[in-house]
């Protein structure tokens, strides 16, 4: 049985089970899908990732039902780049855009081509009704926004971060919107963004759905639920304040919501037919756990990159499934196009692939190599091995003994090493230059 064939027979399945309570015909639909893409957080933030000190139990949920990654990689180490790569479905080194590290919040010039597709163009092409609820940070609102790139409705915030209560950003200025307009909402951002999200699937649906939950938490400014109170305009109070206790208050508040969110899909009776997909826009920042790895956000090394990610559908995807499949965001984007029946635009193909037969069972673990780049740090991933260029030194690592890269060994491996390396720079030539001066191999700027 093919992966089409094994979906399509889940879905019928289901839709048999559900008939005698809504005295409907079993016709298997296309699948609604919500993506969840949590901002800032770190490989080890979850209690089913190893964070020790509090619990996510509705997100601990959905690995438990369905099947969690544990070598998944944001395709950046940085917000602007790897939302880029998702929306777009292709490494952010093809975009200009996609080189900002991240896109400041008063650009009004730089955004994602007016005319270049996306995940949601084309799921809308195929009758998909299209929302995004929270974090954008690719062009702004007027003339690059979510509304201008396939999206029906958007709620959210536009820059790099927003007061969780003030709804300001760095600068002081309002940035919370619906659509074109700000909206005049009041409360926690988190919370705004789950009821929201609520809203929409709880709402009448003659089409099938993509949903973009990407909250913006955890984020800084660092803000719990309960600091309200707060001076939200002390100098330096965005990126600075917080502690481990409060970080896991947003942590956990993000859990609950998500929660509320997955009990809406229940009662609409819309949760069998729905991909929901979790995962995180970059490592991890200052309270973040990323142990066993190294380094965290902006960072190539491994703390900086991997990410959590799981995949949840009951009836298609099995329950207490972990695997170790190499995955990056533009995957997702790939997946989420496949189990919809989309196509990319051919004059745009994705860089991603679809990891479906690897989270249904279809098919096992494939190898395959990836890349990554920021001003000054190049990396790729093949199997086992890790090649990294941090500030003019070359490094070769054996993740699967060493996943916090301690150990150099391209004088062991030089053929590894070499390869690998070759692979890299054939990529890197396919891909823009930096817009800035870089760091050569010998440590030393140039001019792209």
């Amino acid at each position: 049985m093919n992966r089409r064939e094994f979906i399509n027979t889940a879905l019928v399945a289901t839709a048999v089970g559900a008939a005698a309570e809504n005295s409907e015909a079993a016709v298997p639909k296309r699948p609604n899908v919500l993506f969840i893409l949590a901002d800032d957080m770190g490989y080890g933030d979850l209690s089913c990732y190893g964070r020790p000190e509090y619990k996510t139990p509705v997100i601990d949920g959905l690995a438990q039902n369905g099947i969690r990654f544990t070598d998944n990689y944001a395709s950046a180490p940085v917000c602007t780049p790897t939302r880029c790569a998702f929306h777009t479905g292709r490494y952010p080194q093809r975009l200009e855009v996609g080189l900002r590290e991240p896109l400041p919040d008063g650009n009004e010039t730089l955004g994602i081509p007016e005319d270049h597709p996306t995940v949601a163009s084309q799921l809308k092409k195929n009758g998909y009704a299209t929302s995004l609820v929270g974090k954008w940070n690719l062009g702004n609102i007027a003339k690059f926004g979510p509304n201008r790139h396939g999206f029906d409705e958007f709620y959210g915030i536009n820059g790099t971060g927003a007061d969780y209560y003030s709804h300001k950003n760095v600068a002081g200025i309002y940035d919370l919107y619906e659509n074109l307009e700000p909206a005049k909402d009041e409360g926690y951002l988190t919370d705004l963004f789950t009821e929201k999200a609520i809203k929409i699937i709880s709402g009448k649906h003659d089409k099938p759905f993509f949903l973009a939950l990407c909250y913006n938490a955890p984020h800084w400014p660092w803000e719990g639920p309960k600091d309200k109170n707060l001076d939200h305009n002390a100098p330096g109070h965005m990126q600075g304040g917080g502690s481990q206790v409060v970080y896991g208050e947003m942590v956990k508040s993000m859990d609950a919501g998500i929660g509320r969110v997955l009990q809406a899909l229940k009662a609409a009776k819309l949760d069998h037919n729905t991909l929901v997909i979790f995962t995180s826009d970059n490592g991890g920042e200052r309270y973040s756990f990323n142990w066993p790895f190294s380094f965290q956000k902006f960072d190539l090394w491994e703390g900086g990159l991997r990410v959590p990610a799981i995949a949840h559908w009951p009836g298609v995807i099995p329950a207490r499934r972990v695997t170790n499949q190499i995955a990056a965001t533009i995957d997702w984007s790939a997946t989420i196009l496949d189990v919809t029946g989309s196509n990319a635009d051919p004059a745009y193909p994705f860089d991603g692939v679809s990891l479906m037969d690897v989270c249904t069972g279809a098919k096992p673990a494939f190898d395959r190599t990836m890349f990554f780049r920021v001003v000054g740090q190049n990396a790729a991933r093949s199997g086992k091995w890790k090649y990294l260029m941090q500030a003019g030194q070359e490094h070769l690592y054996d993740l699967s003994v060493d996943p916090g890269e301690k150990a150099d060994l391209k004088a062991v491996h030089a053929d590894v090493f070499e390869n690998l390396r070759a692979q890299y720079q054939k990529w890197d030539a396919q891909m823009l230059p930096n817009p800035v001066a870089a760091v050569n191999n010998n440590g030393k700027k140039k001019k792209q």
